[in-house]
């Protein structure tokens, strides 16, 4: 069974040379930055929502463990009032490559619902982009629904301005 464990430093350590450029490369892919700014930006939200690092206030990262306690991935989330109460909001989950499909994610997050409970917290909400279908599918199994949704259509050519 997968379980959550509190995170060490050094496990935070690289995670965060690990999700920055990985966080910088979903926002490329989603449109909304560019490569050449994209680790700039990445590493300035980074610092804005952990100013104190792992131990900023309200902030839990955890490590996702397997069967014989073998590290697998991460999960981090951050105590937030949202929906007019106190919620655990998901900013990064990862597994592996190697170990995805399976089942730690699903484990993970039913540990998490487990633990969100023990907080006193009332539920739990995230944001996933758009292109990753896989994680939109693991989401809705798990019983997330769309609080909003963003659209966004390029097109080809510029459209002229009205006269």
């Amino acid at each position: 069974m997968t379980v959550l464990r509190r995170m060490s430093k050094s496990e935070y350590n690289a995670w965060v040379d690990e999700s920055i450029p990985a966080y910088a490369a979903d926002k490329v892919a989603s449109g909304q930055w560019t490569k050449e700014a994209s680790l700039e930006l990445s590493r300035k939200e980074n610092d804005e929502l952990l100013p104190q690092g792992i131990e900023t206030p309200d902030n839990h990262f955890y490590t996702i463990v397997d069967e014989q306690l073998n590290a697998v991935g991460m999960l981090w989330f951050a105590v937030k009032t949202k929906f007019n109460s106190r919620i655990a909001y998901v900013f990064d989950v990862s597994i592996l490559q190697e170990r995805q499909r399976e089942g730690h994610a699903f484990r993970a997050f039913t540990a998490l619902e487990a633990e969100v409970q023990r907080l006193g917290l009332s539920g739990i909400a995230l944001h996933v982009f758009g292109h990753n279908a896989g994680a939109r599918a693991l989401y809705a199994k798990l019983g997330f629904h769309p609080t909003n949704i963003s659209l966004f259509k390029a097109l080809g050519t510029q459209v002229a301005s009205p006269r």
